[in-house]
């Protein structure tokens, strides 16, 4: 069967083509950086308007590169939310629009699903069950996954997630939106123990997490020192130690507690090169085994949309008929644990 993923949940129009044999066909991305950039992030009304401007060719191009005719489609996925109501719509409408039209099922899928099982689109994969460390956008959480639609959180961020704690120090370091990969490049210019900034929630017995302090002792030291160019460097470097060092702690505790061997990572901060590393020689050291999407599927992207839409239809559990699909429904606020 052939799924059509398309996803538009902020600030990237991502559609992909995928086989249920023959794997990933293709997948085309139009990042919307350089429109937000001005803005210092997202700005929504902007995003909504240029997911308009691209589905369509973006979808025309991933058939193309796919050599699939628009009929030889099964079905269609996209992105039902959390993300940007007015984002979301743009892909909820076109899908079940085209759906209605091609007289194909349309899945619903949940964004955060989407980077949960992308790592399943490379090679080694991971069986299931994992445990999955999911550092996507707003989302920072810990996720036992015993298989398609089978979700335990363990734990989550109290208040900033790990991407968010990374694009809001790299501004007060001066650094343009996206602010994380930027901040990750600076870093590779810091001298090791030159700051010292805390870790919070290191000892607090669950697998929650919190950035909130870390960001405000980054602001704190940028208050309290003449900030030059070497120093914006340690800074950025002592943050990004104390961001991997609590991300990398809480995970090898979850593998532990659980007894799991397999470690997932998923989303944007998965791309970290620092955390990578960090994960990748500790796991190693107990025995556990960790897998990173590719860098490509580490930000939003229709693969994982389809490939999630593709797991759903061959579980059968989510299709909806088009004819009664409300194609205007779209969940901006979604727990994934409700799947």
């Amino acid at each position: 069967m052939i799924v059509l993923g398309i996803e538009t949940s902020c600030d990237e129009t991502g559609i992909a083509v995928y086989h249920t044999e023959n794997g990933l066909l293709s997948h085309t991305l139009f990042s919307q950086i350089e429109i937000h950039n001005e803005y210092g992030g997202v700005v929504p009304e902007l995003a909504s308007r240029d997911h308009i401007r691209r589905t369509i060719p973006l979808i025309k191009k991933a058939l193309q590169n796919a050599h699939i005719d628009l009929h030889e489609i099964d079905a269609i996925a996209f992105t039902q939310g959390p993300g940007l109501a007015g984002a979301l719509l743009v892909g909820a409408s076109i899908a079940n629009a085209m759906a209605f039209a091609l007289k194909i099922p349309v899945l619903n899928i949940h964004h955060l699903e989407g980077h949960l099982l992308s790592p399943l689109l490379s090679k080694p994969a991971p069986c299931f069950p994992f445990l999955a460390l999911l550092v996507s956008g707003g989302h920072t959480q810990l996720i036992k996954v015993k298989g398609i639609g089978q979700y335990t959180l363990l734990g989550e961020t109290v208040d900033d997630a790990a991407g968010e704690a990374f694009d809001k120090t790299a501004k007060l370091l001066g650094l343009d939106y996206p602010g994380g990969k930027a901040l990750a490049e600076l870093a590779t210019k810091g001298r090791p123990s030159c700051f010292k900034l805390p870790r919070p929630m290191r000892h607090s017995g669950d697998f929650n997490f919190s950035f909130s302090g870390l960001k405000t002792a980054v602001l704190t030291l940028i208050k309290n020192h003449e900030i030059n160019d070497q120093m914006r460097a340690d800074i950025a470097l002592a943050f990004q130690e104390a961001a991997v060092d609590i991300l990398t702690e809480k995970s090898l505790a979850a593998l532990a507690r659980t007894g799991l061997t397999q470690l997932v990572i998923a989303g944007g901060v998965g791309a970290n090169i620092a955390l990578r590393s960090r994960l990748l020689q500790e796991t190693s050291r107990i025995g556990a085994t960790v897998f990173f999407p590719e860098f490509q599927f580490c930000t939003d992207n229709g693969a994982m949309i389809a490939f999630a839409g593709a797991m759903r239809l061959l579980k059968q559990d989510t299709v909806r008929c088009p004819e009664t699909m409300n194609c205007f429904t779209v969940k901006a606020r979604w727990e994934l644990e409700t799947l």
